[in-house]
């Protein structure tokens, strides 16, 4: 199969064409790399995530346990503040990575990937349909990944235009606020009972779940725990801090992913890529599909690792802790074959992100 695409789709010339016996060769180095990990997976990753683990759980512990003194602004802040970064830590690096199945070697129930439900609205099983499966299988093909613009944002030229889109720099703001919801949603595919194509009765049952996993949710977060603090007084600064909290979790998970998937130099391609798609096709897709961020250890951790998304997309059934080590190797095989390793700081690649926003609310067409 050719990956050639058609003239309006837009090919970064940082990446030249490849044969089939370089793609075959990409494939043989990049599967090398992979199973250099796997054979060294045991303990360290079991530890590691169980670490993490349990800080979900201390920092929960505390932020909520703060709260709870009120609206004294530093342990207000700080409350806040610990109970955000248990939220990512629990939806970005156990959640996230555990539901891929990086874990299940371990045989641990808590990290079984089929099972696990993490602290969001959206169920877990919309999230490995559309994301495990949909997205890492059909990465970045116009029609068939519903996360290129998440069926709300126009942030490519081959994306067909349209008015309502003049809006987006506007309806941006509250969707990275509101961004689990938008997650919560997506599988449900609304556009799909609008246009015909899917039944009231069809969206009511795909509805049922989301609406026990919200409910479960909002309960939770704005009911439960502000109930608990009812006889100190502080049930309102709890309910507020649990909202503070979410909307940090939020705005932090769409920027490092919209950060991963939507900056200058990546492309996307029509569905005729998948005719006899190899291997080598398909990691040369994920490569020219995503980008990478650059951090401190701290900063990766808090990105669930998603920071090297060009990893994640090659390899996302590993651990993503092991990321790191693997990134210089992915990125001397990117050079060797004259591909871009796409990677920058969150300032840059964030910068690109909201370029895009910008640019292609309006009908431009490259």
């Amino acid at each position: 199969m050719n990956m050639q695409v058609k003239t309006h789709y837009f090919k970064n010339p940082k990446n030249r064409d490849l044969s089939e016996i370089e793609l075959d060769a990409l494939a043989q180095e990049l599967d090398a790399i992979k199973q250099e990990v796997i054979d060294d997976l045991g303990e360290k990753d079991a530890k590691y995530i169980r670490r993490v683990y349990a800080a979900v759980r201390y920092t929960s512990i505390a932020g909520r346990a703060c709260l709870f003194a009120g609206w004294f602004p530093p342990t207000w802040l700080l409350g806040t503040t610990l109970l955000g970064i248990s939220k990512i830590l629990e939806n970005m690096e156990v959640g996230h990575n555990v539901m891929h199945g990086q874990y299940d070697w371990m045989n641990d129930p808590k990290f079984k990937g089929q099972s696990y439900e993490w602290d969001n609205v959206g169920t877990a099983d919309n999230w490995r349909q559309t994301h495990n499966f949909k997205h890492h299988t059909y990465t970045n093909i116009k029609g068939m990944d519903d996360d290129i613009g998440y069926g709300l944002v126009r942030l490519f030229p081959e994306q067909r235009w349209k008015a309502g889109y003049l809006l987006q720099p506007l309806y941006c703001i509250p969707f990275s606020l509101l961004f689990q919801w938008g997650v919560a949603i997506q599988n449900l595919e609304l556009g799909r009972v609008i246009y015909g194509k899917k039944t009231w009765k069809q969206l009511w049952q795909e509805w049922k779940p989301v609406q026990n996993k919200v409910t479960r949710q909002l309960l939770k977060d704005y009911a439960f725990f502000p109930a608990l603090a009812l006889p100190l007084g502080t049930a309102l600064p709890v309910l507020a801090g649990n909202l503070a909290a979410n909307g940090i979790r939020n705005v932090w998970t769409f920027s490092v992913i919209f950060c991963g998937h939507f900056t200058k130099d990546v492309e996307v391609f029509p569905r005729s890529v998948l005719q006899n798609e190899s291997k080598g096709h398909w990691y040369m897709r994920q490569i020219r599909g995503s980008s990478n961020l650059e951090g401190s250890e701290f900063f990766h951790i808090m990105t669930g690792h998603l920071s090297h998304q060009i990893e994640h997309h090659l390899y996302p059934e590993i651990p993503a802790r092991r990321y790191r080590k693997m990134g210089p190797k992915v990125e001397a095989v990117c050079k060797k074959y004259g591909l871009n390793y796409n990677n920058a700081t969150l300032r840059k690649q964030y910068g690109q992100v909201i370029g895009r926003i910008l640019k292609y609310a309006f009908p431009f067409k490259k």
